[in-house]
């Protein structure tokens, strides 16, 4: 099983628009993959959501319980200063603590470092085709 750390966009995409990034969550329910995700990172789903796309409370709360169903919870043990974006740091701290393999994102920032102590970055369809050569 591949674990993986999802950035903030991939879950901000999969529960507004489906898609590549619905496609990794299925991928975790079925077991083919393992999703790794702190508090942090739910959190910043959860307000981009409520901010951006006018979410209300009772749909918040099923997606943050969703998501606490769908990936594994883990709890960061340090506090990374790696990029200037603080929250990009809290996915390569999620990532890791849980030692995922790989980062999905669409960050081009994320994107651009391409791996960070031995945990490749890459996008969903990067990833999504990286699977299916397996």
């Amino acid at each position: 099983m591949k674990r993986v750390t999802l950035d903030t966009n991939e879950y901000i995409s999969a529960l507004q628009y489906g898609g590549r990034a619905m496609r990794l969550l299925h991928m975790a329910v079925d077991g083919d993959i393992e999703i790794a995700i702190s508090a942090p990172i739910i959190s910043e789903v959860l307000r981009v959501l409520r901010e951006k796309f006018d979410w209300q409370p009772y749909d918040l709360n099923d997606a943050a319980q969703r998501l606490r169903k769908i990936a594994r919870l883990v709890a960061p043990t340090e506090t990374l200063s790696v990029t200037h974006d603080e929250p990009d740091n809290r996915i390569l701290e999620c990532a890791k603590t849980a030692g995922s393999e790989g980062i999905v994102t669409e960050d081009k920032d994320l994107l651009r470092i391409g791996a960070f102590e031995g945990i490749k970055i890459l996008n969903a369809s990067d990833f999504l085709q990286a699977g299916r050569s397996r």
